[in-house]
C-alpha cells in the first residue's frame, strides 16, 4: 500500500507502508492493505505508520484522508 502525507506547504512522508493509523472524526481507525474505498475527515492526533521494520509517527492539526485503490493521501492542516 502507497501513502502520502501533505501539508498545504510540503510533502511530508510517501511510500510504501503495511498499514497506518488516523485520528478519524468520529474516533481513530486503520488502514490495511485491500480497504475499502474512504473519504474521512481528521482530528488533531497521531498518524501512526507502520513500515516493514519500524513505526513513524506524525503528529497533525486536523485534515482530510482518502483511500482509493492501496493508495492513502493524508491532507493535513498542518504538522506539529
Amino acid at each position: 500500500m502507497y501513502l502520502e502525507i501533505l501539508t498545504p506547504d510540503q510533502k511530508v512522508f510517501s511510500g510504501d507502508i503495511t498499514s497506518v493509523q488516523v485520528p478519524g472524526t468520529s474516533g481513530r481507525f486503520e488502514v490495511l492493505t485491500n480497504h475499502a474505498a474512504i473519504i474521512s475527515t481528521l482530528e488533531k492526533g497521531d498518524v501512526t505508520i507502520r513500515l516493514a521494520k519500524e513505526e513513524k509517527v506524525f503528529k497533525i492539526d486536523g485534515g482530510v484522508v482518502e483511500v482509493l485503490h492501496d493508495k492513502v493521501i493524508v491532507l493535513a492542516e498542518a504538522i506539529l
